[in-house]
């Protein structure tokens, strides 16, 4: 089974190369950025002859999830050189200038070679992989060199391979670990039931990471001017399929609501089309900043970065994502006590289940259920209120996984300049 996943590697390193003649932008960026990889390892061990603790992100999610205990290890752990590494170029092309960290890179293609001589050249003291990132030839090239390895808010389910006949292969590369942390009691469970006993449940670094944010939130006068004290929905991170039910609720919605619409992605030609469909008088972000004065009921944020300050302004937020490309980040507006409207596909997404469950989140699948869920909500200021006051203070309490990752590192996990005395269990 093994040969099997070295022969896939090379499969999609092949596909990835195809991708890319054939002028696939991403395929384009990851080819470039690994091809680099090596090179800025060795400039930036040529200056950094100090420990290095490595982190490493799928993508964007997976780097917030990280950035807390990015953070907070730094400032626990001056002496330590901080290197994040990528897989996916809409990770790294967003946080390529994170000031926190001291190298930034592509994770190279997982292939044997590739993966030990990574492990071999960067020589990390510590290593972090956030949430489900696990590559084989990575975590054997890990465990060879005996570096202590913790995973960050990590998540498993029955359906993976690790807890089925014919994953021993996968299940014996969980040995990598040094710890496992948690975001919930059943992973721990599922660990338990292949023999894996060194997990505890921290919770969602998300939640700190939001909470962190949403300290943060800067004011913005043009938002602020647009909203002039209206009711407001945000949706934030778009996709075509959200869209093809909420441009229906915008064109006919008779009530009073201002509607600031964030796409995932930005490309004129989309934000054309949306803007074609719109009945209502509509503004893009970059003309309206400059002209305020520019009457309109919908406005097009045309920029990155904007959106996690921009939920601060919201009454209401819907997460694009969940009608099949996967749900966007929900605990972003969450934080802020915006009751949050999101698609059908979030079985993935247990935050998802959990603010439905308390009656702050809504999953909808059709224009009339959107209406009709929507409307119940705008239509009752008490119902409004206790909604924010209650999300605000459960997202308060919900807060805590880096305390306890930054907590038990130090007490049970000692961090020193070198990895053969780290006590590993």
């Amino acid at each position: 089974m093994k040969f099997v996943y070295d022969i896939s590697i090379h499969a999609y390193n092949w596909l990835i190369g195809a991708a890319n003649l054939f002028g696939n932008k991403k395929a384009q960026l990851l080819q470039k950025g690994r091809k680099e990889t090596f090179s800025k390892i060795a400039a930036f061990r040529k200056t950094a002859a100090a420990p290095c603790a490595l982190f490493h992100c799928a993508s964007l999610g997976e780097f917030e999830q990280a950035r807390p205990v990015i953070e907070t290890f730094k400032k626990q752990y001056p002496q330590y050189g901080i290197v994040v590494s990528f897989f996916s170029p809409s990770g790294y092309e967003i946080r390529k200038n994170y000031s926190e960290a001291d190298l930034i890179i592509y994770l190279p293609a997982d292939t044997k070679t590739d993966a030990h001589a990574f492990i071999e050249q960067l020589a990390p003291s510590i290593v972090f992989i956030v949430k489900y990132e696990f590559w084989l030839n990575l975590l054997d090239a890990i465990q060879l060199k005996s570096i202590p390895l913790f995973l960050i808010s990590g998540r498993f389910r029955s359906n993976l391979l690790f807890f089925k006949k014919g994953g021993g292969f996968m299940r014996k590369r969980l040995q990598a670990f040094t710890h496992f942390f948690l975001q919930d009691q059943p992973s721990g469970n599922l660990l338990s039931s292949i023999g894996l006993s060194n997990w505890s449940v921290s919770g969602d670094t998300r939640f700190d990471r939001v909470q962190q944010t949403a300290s943060k939130a800067i004011e913005i006068p043009a938002i602020a001017t647009f909203k002039n004290n209206s009711p407001l929905l945000v949706i934030g991170s778009g996709w075509d399929k959200d869209m093809a039910v909420l441009i229906p609720f915008i064109n006919s919605f008779t009530k009073e609501l201002k509607i600031i619409y964030a796409p995932h992605e930005i490309h004129d030609s989309e934000i054309k089309e949306i803007e074609k469909l719109l009945h209502k008088k509509s503004v893009r972000y970059s003309s309206y900043k400059e002209n305020s004065n520019q009457p309109a009921n919908v406005l097009i944020i045309d920029n990155i970065g904007m959106l996690s300050s921009i939920y601060s302004y919201a009454d209401y937020a819907y997460v694009g994502g969940a009608f099949g490309s996967g749900l966007h980040n929900i605990l972003e507006p969450a934080v802020f006590g915006a009751p949050i409207f999101f698609g059908p596909d979030h079985k993935k997404f247990p935050e998802a289940a959990w603010l439905i469950s308390l009656g702050y989140g809504f999953s909808i699948s059709t224009l009339e259920d959107f209406t009709n869920k929507f409307t119940a909500v705008y239509d009752s200021a008490e119902y409004r209120s206790s909604i924010r006051t209650g999300l605000q203070s459960t997202m308060l309490q919900a807060c805590g996984a880096t305390n306890h990752i930054m907590t038990t590192l130090s007490e049970k996990f000692p961090v020193t300049n070198s990895t053969s005395t780290t006590d590993k269990q």
